[in-house]
């Protein structure tokens, strides 16, 4: 009996050896989300600029791209150029900025452009919430219909958007085409 005793913090270690190599080979950018293949959650929030209450009917029509983001996160200013240039290219990006300050917001996009068709303020979270959003920046594809198609957790930097993404982006646009 003391012998097994004596084994029992080496297997109790090898098991958390096994567990931790394992998550060695995962990908933190690929996170599950639920929302995959169902509707764009209904929400009633306001605009970042202007008065305006923006609801799930104002992202229906065309694909797009959903980037959760805030000033606060020091990754959103990375990828900030980026959405700029995609933008200017005609690519449709609806902003929810997401637990922040509003005055904040409006500075940051004065400053460093503003590439969302809407933006959207959800100060305390509940839009996030009801997405499964980790934090900031995450993005989320959506179809002409409002459907949540993809997501992507992360900085979209150029090479990220060749090589993963504008393809996935394309092929909404290509399938919304009557």
């Amino acid at each position: 009996m003391k012998r097994w005793l004596m084994l029992l913090p080496l297997a109790i270690f090898l098991l958390v050896a096994v567990f931790l190599y394992r998550g060695l080979y995962l990908n933190p950018a690929e996170l599950p989300s639920a929302m995959i293949n169902k509707p764009f959650p209904e929400f009633s929030l306001p605009a970042v600029q202007g008065d305006k209450t923006l609801t799930r009917a104002d992202i229906v029509g065309k694909p797009a791209l959903v980037n959760v983001w805030g000033t606060w996160c020091i990754s959103c200013r990375v990828e900030h150029p980026v959405l700029n240039k995609l933008a200017e290219q005609g690519v449709v990006i609806y902003g929810i900025n997401y637990k922040d300050v509003n005055a904040d917001a409006l500075k940051w996009l004065a400053e460093f452009h503003n590439p969302y068709q809407l933006d959207i303020r959800d100060d305390e979270g509940t839009l996030g919430l009801n997405l499964g959003v980790y934090g900031a920046p995450e993005t989320f594809f959506i179809d002409a219909k409002g459907v949540i198609r993809d997501k992507f957790v992360g900085v979209i930097d150029e090479q990220v958007w060749r090589e993963k993404l504008a393809g996935k982006y394309q092929a909404l646009v290509d399938e919304a085409k009557p």
